[in-house]
């Protein structure tokens, strides 16, 4: 009985149908269970909250891992990631990115330390340092603006010297 009282409830019970309206917002994902029980099937819905932190967090540990699938994840066909080289636009130009920044920070022999982050609403801060076999970075910031659950808009500027 717990679960009817922290849940929203839709029912179906022969050609009867009680819901209540079915929405997303910026900050919440609705997801739903279904259970079947004779001629009633119910509708569970329980809302997570995705914050920026969260989905930055997740971009984090898919860079960490070296996981493209992963992090492509957190970003749309408009997403933007701005350099010092420029604007980087869409899936294919961010995953071309991404693979080349796996070559020079490798799993396992990365270390990366975020220094400072700052999240509010839908915008997060970092300060990072970096060491690889490949490249040191004594000095790195990266903004994301996130909506919805996706990096819409990426800055970053580093400081990168070959080893």
């Amino acid at each position: 009985m717990d679960l009817f009282r922290r849940n929203k409830v839709a029912l179906n019970c022969g050609n009867t149908r009680v819901s209540g309206k079915l929405s997303f917002d910026t900050q919440r994902i609705i997801f739903l269970e279904t259970i079947l029980s004779s001629n009633i099937k119910l509708f569970f819905m329980q809302t997570l909250q995705i914050t920026s932190e969260s989905v930055f967090q997740h971009h984090i540990q898919a860079f960490g891992n070296n996981d493209l699938n992963e992090l492509i994840k957190d970003y749309t066909e408009e997403s933007e990631v701005w350099t010092p080289d420029g604007a980087i636009v869409g899936l294919k130009d961010i995953s071309s990115f991404f693979s080349y920044a796996f070559t020079l920070f490798p799993k396992d022999k990365t270390s990366l330390e975020i220094k400072k982050m700052i999240a509010k609403d839908d915008k997060v801060y970092i300060f990072w340092i970096a060491d690889s076999p490949i490249v040191n970075v004594p000095f790195a910031t990266d903004s994301f603006e996130i909506k919805e659950g996706k990096i819409l808009w990426q800055s970053t500027a580093f400081q990168m010297v070959q080893k």
